[in-house]
Protein backbone atom coordinates (compact mmCIF):
# COMPACT_ATOMS: atom_id res chain seq x y z
CA UNK A 1 0.00 0.00 0.00
CA UNK A 2 1.16 3.31 -1.09
CA UNK A 3 1.60 6.29 1.64
CA UNK A 4 -0.37 9.80 0.18
CA UNK A 5 -0.23 13.09 1.28
CA UNK A 6 -2.78 15.44 0.41
CA UNK A 7 -2.24 18.65 1.28
CA UNK A 8 -5.46 20.91 0.95
CA UNK A 9 -7.53 17.60 0.79
CA UNK A 10 -11.06 18.39 2.37
CA UNK A 11 -11.86 20.67 -0.47
CA UNK A 12 -13.91 19.54 -3.67
CA UNK A 13 -11.23 17.86 -5.55
CA UNK A 14 -9.59 16.61 -2.47
CA UNK A 15 -12.53 14.61 -1.01
CA UNK A 16 -13.30 13.52 -4.51
CA UNK A 17 -9.34 12.29 -4.73
CA UNK A 18 -9.14 11.04 -0.89
CA UNK A 19 -11.97 8.96 -1.57
CA UNK A 20 -10.74 7.13 -4.92
CA UNK A 21 -6.99 6.60 -3.27
CA UNK A 22 -8.75 4.93 -0.50
CA UNK A 23 -10.87 2.85 -2.61
CA UNK A 24 -7.92 1.79 -4.11
CA UNK A 25 -5.97 0.85 -0.69
CA UNK A 26 -3.83 3.77 -0.53
CA UNK A 27 -3.59 5.41 2.85
CA UNK A 28 -4.68 8.86 2.71
CA UNK A 29 -3.10 11.55 5.13
CA UNK A 30 -5.16 14.79 5.27
CA UNK A 31 -4.10 17.83 7.40
CA UNK A 32 -5.94 20.33 8.44
CA UNK A 33 -6.19 23.15 10.73
CA UNK A 34 -9.93 22.40 11.56
CA UNK A 35 -10.11 18.72 11.68
CA UNK A 36 -14.33 18.84 11.84
CA UNK A 37 -14.57 20.17 7.87
CA UNK A 38 -13.18 16.45 7.18
CA UNK A 39 -15.79 15.12 9.17
CA UNK A 40 -16.89 13.34 5.78
CA UNK A 41 -13.54 11.94 5.28
CA UNK A 42 -13.06 10.00 8.30
CA UNK A 43 -15.13 7.25 7.32
CA UNK A 44 -12.60 6.22 4.70
CA UNK A 45 -11.40 3.23 6.04
CA UNK A 46 -7.36 3.96 4.76
CA UNK A 47 -7.75 7.49 5.89
CA UNK A 48 -5.83 9.80 8.42
CA UNK A 49 -6.91 13.33 9.22
CA UNK A 50 -4.18 15.18 11.29
CA UNK A 51 -4.69 18.42 12.91
CA UNK A 52 -1.70 20.43 11.49
CA UNK A 53 -0.70 24.04 9.75
CA UNK A 54 0.87 23.05 6.52
CA UNK A 55 2.14 26.83 6.22
CA UNK A 56 4.70 25.60 8.80
CA UNK A 57 7.76 24.13 7.35
CA UNK A 58 8.26 22.25 10.38
CA UNK A 59 5.20 20.81 10.42
CA UNK A 60 5.44 19.84 6.46
CA UNK A 61 9.03 18.61 6.92
CA UNK A 62 7.00 15.44 10.12
CA UNK A 63 4.30 15.26 7.04
CA UNK A 64 6.78 14.76 4.78
CA UNK A 65 8.25 11.36 6.97
CA UNK A 66 7.36 8.26 5.18
CA UNK A 67 5.19 9.54 2.17
CA UNK A 68 5.54 7.74 -1.27
CA UNK A 69 3.47 10.81 -2.61
CA UNK A 70 2.42 14.05 -2.12
CA UNK A 71 0.25 15.79 -3.70
CA UNK A 72 -0.80 19.71 -3.59
CA UNK A 73 -4.53 21.23 -3.70
CA UNK A 74 -4.54 24.22 -2.02
CA UNK A 75 -6.72 26.96 -4.14
CA UNK A 76 -8.43 29.72 -3.21
CA UNK A 77 -11.13 32.40 -5.08
CA UNK A 78 -10.37 35.53 -2.87
CA UNK A 79 -7.92 36.05 -0.01
CA UNK A 80 -4.38 35.95 0.53
CA UNK A 81 -2.97 34.46 -3.23
CA UNK A 82 0.77 35.05 -2.43
CA UNK A 83 0.60 32.74 1.01
CA UNK A 84 -1.53 30.12 -0.64
CA UNK A 85 -0.92 29.80 -4.34
CA UNK A 86 2.92 31.18 -4.42
CA UNK A 87 4.75 30.11 -1.09
CA UNK A 88 2.75 27.50 -0.01
CA UNK A 89 4.01 25.49 -3.33
CA UNK A 90 6.83 26.44 -2.92
CA UNK A 91 7.18 25.25 1.00
CA UNK A 92 5.40 22.04 -0.28
CA UNK A 93 8.26 21.14 -2.92
CA UNK A 94 11.07 21.60 -0.80
CA UNK A 95 9.67 19.86 2.20
CA UNK A 96 8.96 16.80 -0.60
CA UNK A 97 13.17 17.28 -1.59
CA UNK A 98 14.11 17.26 1.28
CA UNK A 99 12.32 14.20 2.80
CA UNK A 100 13.00 12.05 -0.35
CA UNK A 101 9.73 12.13 -0.95
CA UNK A 102 9.56 10.06 -4.87
CA UNK A 103 6.60 11.92 -6.11
CA UNK A 104 5.30 15.50 -6.16
CA UNK A 105 1.86 16.35 -7.74
CA UNK A 106 0.44 19.81 -7.38
CA UNK A 107 -3.34 20.90 -8.87
CA UNK A 108 -2.74 24.64 -10.88
CA UNK A 109 -5.35 26.40 -12.65
CA UNK A 110 -5.59 26.70 -16.46
CA UNK A 111 -4.68 29.77 -18.05
CA UNK A 112 -1.90 30.41 -15.59
CA UNK A 113 0.36 33.07 -16.65
CA UNK A 114 3.10 35.48 -14.93
CA UNK A 115 1.14 38.40 -17.55
CA UNK A 116 -2.47 37.07 -16.37
CA UNK A 117 -4.58 39.93 -15.83
CA UNK A 118 -5.89 38.66 -12.26
CA UNK A 119 -4.15 38.02 -8.77
CA UNK A 120 -5.41 34.63 -8.87
CA UNK A 121 -3.74 33.38 -12.65
CA UNK A 122 -0.79 35.12 -11.53
CA UNK A 123 0.18 33.36 -8.03
CA UNK A 124 -0.49 30.28 -9.57
CA UNK A 125 1.67 30.55 -12.59
CA UNK A 126 3.96 31.90 -9.82
CA UNK A 127 3.41 28.76 -7.46
CA UNK A 128 4.38 26.57 -10.26
CA UNK A 129 7.78 28.44 -11.35
CA UNK A 130 8.34 27.90 -7.44
CA UNK A 131 7.29 24.43 -7.04
CA UNK A 132 9.26 23.28 -10.19
CA UNK A 133 12.40 24.93 -8.30
CA UNK A 134 12.59 22.92 -5.74
CA UNK A 135 11.21 19.68 -7.63
CA UNK A 136 11.50 19.74 -11.08
CA UNK A 137 10.39 16.42 -11.37
CA UNK A 138 7.02 17.52 -10.33
CA UNK A 139 3.48 16.72 -11.99
CA UNK A 140 1.58 19.62 -12.86
CA UNK A 141 -2.17 19.99 -13.37
CA UNK A 142 -4.25 22.51 -15.03
CA UNK A 143 -7.60 21.95 -15.13
CA UNK A 144 -10.32 24.72 -16.41
CA UNK A 145 -13.02 24.96 -14.38
CA UNK A 146 -14.57 21.77 -12.17
CA UNK A 147 -18.03 20.25 -11.85
CA UNK A 148 -19.52 17.54 -10.50
CA UNK A 149 -21.78 16.90 -7.55
CA UNK A 150 -20.99 19.39 -4.94
CA UNK A 151 -19.21 21.56 -6.95
CA UNK A 152 -19.05 25.44 -6.21
CA UNK A 153 -19.94 26.11 -10.21
CA UNK A 154 -23.06 24.95 -11.41
CA UNK A 155 -24.53 24.32 -8.15
CA UNK A 156 -24.00 28.11 -7.23
CA UNK A 157 -26.13 29.04 -10.47
CA UNK A 158 -28.81 26.47 -9.99
CA UNK A 159 -29.17 28.04 -6.51
CA UNK A 160 -29.04 31.54 -7.85
CA UNK A 161 -31.59 30.76 -10.47
CA UNK A 162 -33.71 29.11 -8.31
CA UNK A 163 -33.93 32.41 -6.79
CA UNK A 164 -33.73 35.27 -9.48
CA UNK A 165 -36.53 35.88 -11.73
CA UNK A 166 -34.03 37.31 -13.80
CA UNK A 167 -30.21 36.91 -13.99
CA UNK A 168 -28.00 40.07 -14.43
CA UNK A 169 -24.59 37.45 -15.45
CA UNK A 170 -21.08 38.82 -15.58
CA UNK A 171 -18.63 38.62 -18.08
CA UNK A 172 -21.83 36.41 -19.85
CA UNK A 173 -19.00 35.72 -23.20
CA UNK A 174 -16.24 34.45 -20.52
CA UNK A 175 -15.34 31.03 -22.30
CA UNK A 176 -14.89 27.83 -20.30
CA UNK A 177 -14.41 24.31 -21.40
CA UNK A 178 -15.18 22.24 -17.94
CA UNK A 179 -14.25 19.53 -16.90
CA UNK A 180 -16.11 16.30 -14.75
CA UNK A 181 -14.43 16.11 -11.06
CA UNK A 182 -13.89 12.27 -11.73
CA UNK A 183 -11.63 12.72 -14.56
CA UNK A 184 -9.63 14.93 -13.02
CA UNK A 185 -9.22 13.16 -9.98
CA UNK A 186 -8.65 9.45 -12.41
CA UNK A 187 -5.93 11.44 -13.92
CA UNK A 188 -3.95 12.71 -11.16
CA UNK A 189 -4.40 8.92 -9.86
CA UNK A 190 -3.53 7.81 -13.41
CA UNK A 191 0.06 10.15 -13.68
CA UNK A 192 1.36 7.93 -10.42
CA UNK A 193 1.65 5.01 -12.53
CA UNK A 194 3.35 6.45 -15.42
CA UNK A 195 7.23 7.69 -15.34
CA UNK A 196 6.60 10.25 -18.10
CA UNK A 197 4.29 12.56 -16.43
CA UNK A 198 7.44 13.47 -14.10
CA UNK A 199 8.27 16.89 -15.02
CA UNK A 200 5.05 17.23 -17.22
CA UNK A 201 2.44 20.22 -17.03
CA UNK A 202 -1.16 18.60 -18.10
CA UNK A 203 -3.87 20.59 -19.27
CA UNK A 204 -7.44 18.90 -18.49
CA UNK A 205 -10.35 20.27 -20.40
CA UNK A 206 -13.55 18.88 -21.21
CA UNK A 207 -14.44 17.66 -24.57
CA UNK A 208 -16.81 21.14 -25.32
CA UNK A 209 -16.14 24.50 -24.82
CA UNK A 210 -19.40 26.97 -23.88
CA UNK A 211 -19.70 30.66 -22.83
CA UNK A 212 -20.82 31.30 -19.18
CA UNK A 213 -24.03 32.73 -20.39
CA UNK A 214 -24.61 28.88 -22.35
CA UNK A 215 -23.63 27.01 -19.15
CA UNK A 216 -25.65 29.33 -16.73
CA UNK A 217 -28.31 29.00 -19.50
CA UNK A 218 -28.16 24.58 -19.21
CA UNK A 219 -27.96 24.66 -15.56
CA UNK A 220 -31.15 26.42 -15.65
CA UNK A 221 -32.61 24.10 -18.31
CA UNK A 222 -31.70 21.27 -16.22
CA UNK A 223 -32.34 22.43 -12.61
CA UNK A 224 -35.75 23.08 -13.85
CA UNK A 225 -35.52 27.27 -13.06
CA UNK A 226 -34.92 28.40 -16.65
CA UNK A 227 -34.05 32.46 -16.28
CA UNK A 228 -33.93 35.60 -18.63
CA UNK A 229 -30.51 36.39 -18.86
CA UNK A 230 -28.84 39.63 -18.81
CA UNK A 231 -25.34 40.11 -19.85
CA UNK A 232 -23.45 43.11 -18.49
CA UNK A 233 -21.12 44.90 -19.99
CA UNK A 234 -17.47 44.87 -18.42
CA UNK A 235 -17.79 48.28 -16.46
CA UNK A 236 -21.18 47.06 -14.63
CA UNK A 237 -19.31 43.40 -14.04
CA UNK A 238 -16.88 45.15 -12.17
CA UNK A 239 -19.19 47.18 -10.03
CA UNK A 240 -21.34 43.80 -9.32
CA UNK A 241 -18.65 42.10 -8.32
CA UNK A 242 -17.39 44.96 -6.41
CA UNK A 243 -20.39 44.65 -4.43
CA UNK A 244 -20.67 41.11 -3.74
CA UNK A 245 -17.20 41.24 -1.67
CA UNK A 246 -19.17 43.04 0.81
CA UNK A 247 -21.25 39.29 1.48
CA UNK A 248 -20.08 37.18 3.67
CA UNK A 249 -19.89 34.38 1.43
CA UNK A 250 -20.32 36.79 -2.13
CA UNK A 251 -19.84 34.43 -5.21
CA UNK A 252 -17.32 36.86 -7.21
CA UNK A 253 -15.14 39.67 -6.87
CA UNK A 254 -12.99 41.55 -8.94
CA UNK A 255 -10.25 39.55 -9.68
CA UNK A 256 -12.51 36.56 -10.25
CA UNK A 257 -13.33 39.20 -13.57
CA UNK A 258 -10.22 39.69 -14.19
CA UNK A 259 -9.51 36.02 -14.66
CA UNK A 260 -12.85 35.53 -16.71
CA UNK A 261 -11.20 37.97 -19.41
CA UNK A 262 -8.67 35.40 -20.34
CA UNK A 263 -10.41 32.22 -21.91
CA UNK A 264 -10.41 29.32 -19.92
CA UNK A 265 -10.45 26.70 -22.62
CA UNK A 266 -7.34 24.56 -23.82
CA UNK A 267 -5.72 24.06 -27.31
CA UNK A 268 -7.53 22.69 -30.28
CA UNK A 269 -6.85 19.35 -30.01
CA UNK A 270 -6.23 18.93 -26.34
CA UNK A 271 -7.08 15.32 -25.41
CA UNK A 272 -6.74 14.73 -21.84
CA UNK A 273 -3.12 12.47 -21.13
CA UNK A 274 -2.45 8.76 -20.06
CA UNK A 275 -5.54 7.91 -23.24
CA UNK A 276 -8.10 9.32 -21.37
CA UNK A 277 -11.30 10.29 -22.60
CA UNK A 278 -13.15 13.63 -21.20
CA UNK A 279 -16.60 12.92 -20.26
CA UNK A 280 -19.26 15.57 -21.79
CA UNK A 281 -20.66 17.89 -19.31
CA UNK A 282 -24.29 17.08 -20.52
CA UNK A 283 -23.79 13.02 -19.42
CA UNK A 284 -23.30 14.51 -15.86
CA UNK A 285 -24.83 17.71 -15.09
CA UNK A 286 -28.68 16.50 -15.00
CA UNK A 287 -28.27 13.85 -12.67
CA UNK A 288 -27.23 16.72 -9.73
CA UNK A 289 -28.50 19.62 -10.98
CA UNK A 290 -32.29 18.07 -11.70
CA UNK A 291 -34.66 20.05 -9.43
Amino acid sequence: MKNILLIGGTGFVGSALASRLAKADFCVTLPTRRPERARHLSVLPTARIVQANVYDEATLARLMIGQDAVISLVGILKGNFQRAHTELPGKIARAAKAAGVPRLLHISALAASTDAPSQYLRSKAAGEAALMAAYPDATIFQPSVIFGQGDSFLTLFAGLLKLAPIVPLACADARFQPVWIEDVVTAVIASLDHSESRGQTYPLCGPREYTLQQLVAYTGQVSGHPRPIIGLPFAFSILQAFLMEFLPKGPMTRDNVWSMQVPNVCAAGCTLPFGLTATPLEVVAPGYLAA
